[in-house]
């Protein structure tokens, strides 16, 4: 049976004769109300699969005072971890009945931030989450006041505001006690820039398990998250083997500087596991695929975005809610293996 009037839009009274209940219900049911028998909010959601029938979202704002959006600002997302952390984000958004709105910004300034969020809130979003893994967009936040719930979300490093985030640390001692058992005299590092929090406390818990463990500490090499500077740092740590150092052993801040890492050991004639191991962080989806497959720690973007959601949800219904870092998850694949017979080379 068609509604008369095929031609113009479908409403909510529609729906309720089609399924046979009031206005009103199928009005609690559009709005998630708790307070409706699961038979009848199945044969309301049947009749509304059927018709094919859209909410009006403007009305349904009016009458809850809830767009059921949220915002979603952040200052660079051309990276592999903030693109997924977005991926991720949209996914339990939309679990939850919740669309996504993106604010990307050029700059991490405080205007830029506070401006973003007055730009969600002629919206009529319901709240706001912020990526904050670089220091000068997690300043911003800390100066900008919101005026519907804030939360943050960033890979590591605690911030003032509600944060949800994955445990860098943790993932670092990690891929450094995997390299430590499998023989290696110490674990040597190539960083992220000195502006990320992820960077610094992927260092820290480097440098935590290689003091657990009683190994000495390699002066680390500095990094960008790019390949062409994990390729430069292959082509140092190359020389420096050349010259008589002990280097059986790299873990790279994420899988892009990995990338260029091996390219450059390649080039100057080490095999890889046999004369250097090599560790991750992120797991890219070519991680498998590389020349060796890589040893890598993974992040759950997809949980990290589910716990944001969850936490903002909270803010919503005026509940506290504390969560625990999302725990990354070890990779091991071929680029890693046992230390090379003999331990020290003289040289390649």
């Amino acid at each position: 049976m068609e509604p008369e009037g095929a031609s113009r839009a479908l409403v909510m009274s529609d729906v309720a004769a089609r399924a046979g209940v009031s206005h009103q219900t199928v009005s609690r049911v559009v709005n998630g109300h708790p307070n409706v028998a699961p038979q009848t909010r199945e044969r309301v959601e049947r009749a509304i699969r059927e018709l094919g029938y859209r909410p009006n979202t403007a009305a349904r704002a009016l009458v809850t005072g809830s767009t059921r959006t949220l915002g979603f600002v952040a200052v660079n997302i051309n990276q592999y971890g903030p693109a997924q952390t977005l991926v991720g984000l949209e996914q339990a958004a939309r679990a939850a009945g919740y669309s996504l709105a993106v604010t990307v910004l050029d700059e991490a300034t405080a205007e830029a931030m506070h401006d973003a969020v007055d730009r969600f809130v002629a919206q009529s979003v319901d709240a706001v989450l912020a990526l904050a893994t670089y220091d000068d967009a997690a300043e911003a936040l800390h100066l900008v006041h919101a005026p519907l719930p804030l939360v943050t979300v960033q890979s590591g490093g605690a911030v003032e505001e509600p944060a949800v985030g994955v445990d860098q640390v943790a993932g670092a001692r990690l891929a450094t006690r995997h390299l430590l058992d499998l023989g290696h005299r110490t674990v040597h590092h190539v960083t992220g820039p000195a502006d990320s929090q992820e960077s610094r406390d992927r260092i820290r818990g480097w440098e935590a398990e290689l003091t657990c463990a009683r190994v000495p500490i390699p002066a680390c090499l500095h990094g960008d998250w790019t390949p062409s500077s994990g390729y430069e740092a292959g082509r140092r740590l190359a020389a420096r083997r050349r010259a008589g150092e002990d280097i059986t052993a790299v873990f790279t801040a994420n899988d892009q500087m990995a990338l260029g890492l091996l390219a450059a050991l390649h080039e100057e004639g080490l095999d890889v596991p046999v004369d250097v191991s090599v560790a991750g962080f992120d797991d890219l989806p070519e991680a498998p695929y590389l020349t060796p497959p890589l040893t890598t720690v993974r992040q759950d973007f997809a949980e990290l975005g589910r716990r944001a959601v969850q936490l903002v949800l909270a803010r919503l219904e005026g509940r506290e809610l504390s969560l625990e870092p999302v725990p990354p998850v070890l990779l091991v694949r071929a680029s890693s293996g046992p230390v090379p017979a003999g331990a020290a080379h003289a040289g390649v």
